[in-house]
């Protein structure tokens, strides 16, 4: 996104959303069920997006649960500490009304108006910006369209039960920009904001229908 101030053109940060998410529609609590599909292309593909964000944006709930198990994975060494260590060098932005205090580094808290906060963030000079999970405030970015890109982990499951990543409301249009299928059947979405479609009418689309 960018726009003209005088000559001079303003690039604003670019954020992206990483989430797992089942057929069904549900991206609440991933870790029920979506290990057994994680392999090296998932692996790449959450590095591509989260790993290559200098700034992440979180929602108190994902922050506490990535603070309670990324440090812990950097001290122990395993094979994710490297990974583990590129989160704990991160800065960590989150939104959140509650005061909170933080011990995992480089972690500090927005408060107010989220989108407000957001523009201000994506004006500031610096990277890509990215979130993970969070989907209150995913939902508040894609309404006020803020959020640039929206990166779908398309699990082949349908859980059944548990927070969907669209619920009753407006409705939001999107365009796909990229698609790509793994070995586990996992699909990777990425969908950008679009412009609404075009009015159009029954007898109109029964025009392109087989004959």
């Amino acid at each position: 996104m960018s726009s003209a101030v005088g000559n001079c053109q303003i690039i604003m940060r670019k954020i992206t959303s990483g989430l797992f998410i089942a057929l069904d529609g549900v991206v609440e609590a991933p870790d029920q069920w979506h290990f057994p599909y994680f392999n090296d292309e998932m692996g790449a593909a959450v590095d591509g997006q989260l790993g290559a964000a200098d700034t992440i944006l979180l929602g108190r709930k994902t922050y506490d649960s990535f603070a309670g198990a990324w440090p812990d994975r950097e001290a122990g060494g395993a094979e994710d500490a490297e990974f583990a260590k590129k989160l704990g060098d991160t800065r960590k932005v989150v939104a959140s009304r509650q005061n909170l205090q933080f011990t995992w580094r480089n972690s500090e808290q927005i408060r107010g108006d989220l989108a407000e906060a957001v523009v201000a963030l994506k004006n500031e000079p610096g990277g890509e910006i990215g979130i993970s999970g969070s989907m209150s405030v995913v939902r508040q970015l894609l309404a006020a369209r803020l959020l640039d890109e929206l990166h779908l982990l398309v699990h082949p499951i349908a859980v059944g039960k548990g927070m969907r990543l669209f619920e009753e409301g407006e409705s939001i249009p999107l365009k796909l920009v990229s698609s790509q299928t793994f070995q586990t059947g996992v699909l990777y979405l990425i969908y950008a904001p679009a412009d609404a479609p075009a009015a159009a009418r029954y007898d109109e689309a029964k025009a392109h229908l087989p004959q």
